[in-house]
């Protein structure tokens, strides 16, 4: 039967969600998971609640799914290791280092892949299994036939959101907070800035990037059959009835195997809803009707959340199965037995029955007290008896048995498991460099490759894989005397059902000569090794210490593009056991869609003709299309470092880059020669990016 997953915030979320059904809670501890503005328990608290849910059957999934830098990679590794000691039954996580630290540190302990992850393919899924995973969360892009073939062919389990918020953004690749606004969504803060409004122009939706929440309920036997093992409800920053609310109506269909009722529906857009519900991706649709905003709902939401507070907010969950057994015997002193679901066995002795005066015990009298378990998570499955004829028993006896096995069971159960701890050795320090960086250069059209860019010699010139293939001449001019190694650029989303036509093309451009290629996905590897390309890594892998950069490091990669949101303090703090670089110029990608944003606004599509998104204050953001047909949006103002280098030429790294998107071909070379110091060409908007600022 699939697992539900729910989400907790609070304490009474974690009681919400077991008294209605939840297999299992995640929940957050201390400062690293990605909902920081949750409650997230104090160590007393977290240490209680684990409890709670170990006693009534319920797993504990400890969200640390936050990219960490150096300095606060061993405050977080401390943090798991007491969570482990606390009982948990699995972890979350995002950062790579840290998935690489706890397979390492506490081998037997469950990984679950986080969605931020953005696993979207196969090949994303058996990359992480060999990391170390146990478990990927999919990305909420994906179609039921896509969770279907990933499922079938995976040798790890697979989780998917089932209910709740979505993002527009892929999961793990939006940074449009964190740009805009310093909070960043892959550290727990982020600001929502999809939810506000956005003009596209004349009859466009005025919140282009504002999705319905998810509601997958009328699909539980697709996603069964899919192969899911568990189903996830978003929401650890909503209210305790809302927990409850949506548990107990999706425990209902599983368990029941029937759709929702209109009831259902009604008291689940009553618990929280935008405009409606949509199912997503799951059944292959996209466009307009996906798109809501939160309205003001009325009163009977208070109804039902009341109801909701009532039935949780009293006595227990009587959710586990007990069975008892009761021997009454002449001249032996009264035997009862209980077993639970997990195998645990508990004995207690009575006294001697007496022979009976009046009205001798029954076998019914033994069966009546023993299933009397209220007030407790327990309940009588069965209650088998053997009894003399003519004996006599206080039932206070009886009763006091049955509570005390019930009391003893409960300590039994409440003990946490006991995992191994190793302490973990962390990776090799290098010293930093003293070599000022080399250039790099990355373009997003064949139009931007000029012998005029060629004449500069960068180290390694990016090209997107679209562009090299149908443009291969236009590099001529770059590999002339071997001065510019070319890599190839692959799109950062590549479903299974594409993955023949990106390996077609990447067999002519490797067939052409070029050798290396960039990748921003786990689910990329592979297929590019397989082709014999060396890999060099972008800024979707989330590079952020020096514990991710060696996985990438023992995965076979030759150089990776730290993560934009770091300070240029904290890259001075990572240890560099390759080549890294940083983006020195260009305007930052914020937010990769699977929706077109223009289509999904207005309802036509103009893929060569890309809208410019502005916000309440005026501020454009250039929208361009990527392999798919999905879109990327851009920030509104470009990084330029040009007059900061000394900033940044002596921590470490190999290379900067100047990342080309909406600029011609002359403002091309013009940036290019000011940042070799051959002119003084100056942008008007400018920004330095996150790199002294930081993020929260």
């Amino acid at each position: 039967m699939l697992e539900l997953l729910a989400p907790a915030g609070s304490p009474e979320s974690v009681r919400a969600a077991v008294m209605n059904g939840a297999d299992a809670v995640y929940m957050g501890f201390g400062n690293f998971n990605a909902r920081r503005n949750a409650k997230n328990f104090t160590e007393e608290e977290f240490q209680q609640l684990t409890e709670y849910c170990r006693i009534r059957g319920v797993k504990v999934y400890l969200t640390l799914n936050t990219l960490l830098s150096d300095r606060e990679f061993p405050a977080a590794l401390e943090l798991l290791q007491k969570a482990v000691r606390m009982g948990i039954d699995a972890v979350i996580v995002q950062d790579l280092g840290l998935l690489r630290a706890v397979k390492k540190a506490i081998p037997d302990l469950p990984i679950h892949a986080s969605t931020q992850m953005s696993v979207h393919n196969l090949e994303g899924v058996k990359k992480l299994a060999e990391l170390g995973a146990s478990r990927v969360v999919l990305a909420r892009e994906l179609s039921r036939e896509e969770i279907a073939y990933i499922c079938h062919n995976s040798p790890i389990e697979i989780e998917v959101f089932c209910h709740g918020a979505l993002c527009m953004s892929y999961s793990g690749q939006c940074y449009m907070s964190s740009v805009i606004g310093r909070r960043s969504g892959n550290r727990g803060l982020c600001a929502q800035p999809c939810r506000l409004s956005y003009d596209l122009g004349p009859n466009a939706n005025e919140y282009p990037l504002s999705l319905k929440d998810l509601c997958l309920i009328e699909h539980i036997k697709d996603l069964e059959k899919c192969g899911v093992t568990c189903l996830k409800i978003e929401g650890r920053m909503r209210r305790p009835e809302y927990v409850a609310i949506v548990t107990r109506i999706y425990k209902k269909a599983i368990t029941e195997g029937c759709g929702p009722t209109r009831e259902d529906i009604r008291e689940l857009e009553l618990a929280f809803s935008r405009q409606g519900f949509t199912d997503g991706y799951f059944t292959g649709s996209k466009g307009r009707r996906m798109f809501g905003i939160r309205e003001d709902t009325d009163n009977k939401e208070l109804d039902i959340f009341a109801k909701a507070r009532r039935e949780y907010g009293s006595g227990d969950a009587e959710r586990v199965p007990v069975r008892f057994y009761c021997i009454a015997r002449e001249g032996e002193p009264l035997r009862i037995g209980i077993e639970d679901d997990k195998g645990n066995r508990l004995t207690a002795l009575g006294s001697i029955p007496e022979p009976s005066l009046t009205r001798p015990l029954t076998e019914e009298d033994l069966k009546t007290q023993l299933s009397k378990t209220g007030g407790t998570p327990y309940f009588a499955q069965e209650v088998n008896c053997l009894v003399d004829k003519g004996l006599y028993l206080p039932v206070s006896e009886i009763n006091e048995l049955r509570r005390n096995l019930l009391d003893e069971l409960t300590e039994m159960r409440a003990q946490p498991p006991s995992r191994e701890i190793l302490s973990y050795e962390y990776s090799p320090l290098y010293a930093n460099s003293d070599t000022p960086p080399e250039l790099t250069i990355s373009v997003a059209s064949a139009q931007q490759l000029t012998p005029e860019l060629a004449q500069f010699k960068p180290s390694v010139l990016y090209v997107p894989l679209e562009e090299l293939y149908w443009n291969l001449s236009r590099i001529e001019a770059f590999e002339e005397n071997g001065a510019t190694k070319v890599a190839v650029v692959l799109p950062p989303v590549i479903h299974d059902d594409e993955r023949r036509e990106i390996c077609r093309m990447l067999e002519r451009v490797r067939a052409a000569g070029i050798s290396e290629a960039l990748v921003g996905n786990l689910g990329q590897i592979d297929l590019v090794k397989s082709l014999g390309f060396l890999l060099r890594g972008d800024t979707g892998l989330n590079i952020f210490n020096s514990e991710s950069l060696h996985v990438l490091r023992e995965l076979g990669f030759i150089s990776a593009a730290l993560s934009f949101e770091l300070r240029l303090a904290q890259i001075r703090d990572i240890s560099k056991c390759m080549d890294t670089e940083i983006i020195s110029y260009g305007r930052l990608p914020l937010m990769i869609t699977e929706n077109c944003v223009l289509k999904s606004a207005t309802s036509a599509c103009s893929c060569d003709n890309f809208p410019l998104m502005r916000d309440r204050r005026g501020v454009l953001f250039p929208v361009t299309k990527l392999f798919g047909c999905r879109n990327l949006i851009l920030n509104s103002e470009k990084i330029f470092l040009a007059d900061r280098y000394e900033h940044y030429c002596s921590i470490g790294l190999w290379a900067q880059r100047l990342s080309f998107t909406t600029e011609n071909p002359k403002e091309c070379v013009q940036i290019t020669a000011r940042y070799l110091g051959l002119g003084n060409y100056e942008i008007p908007s400018r920004t330095s990016g996150l790199y002294y600022r930081g993020v929260e």
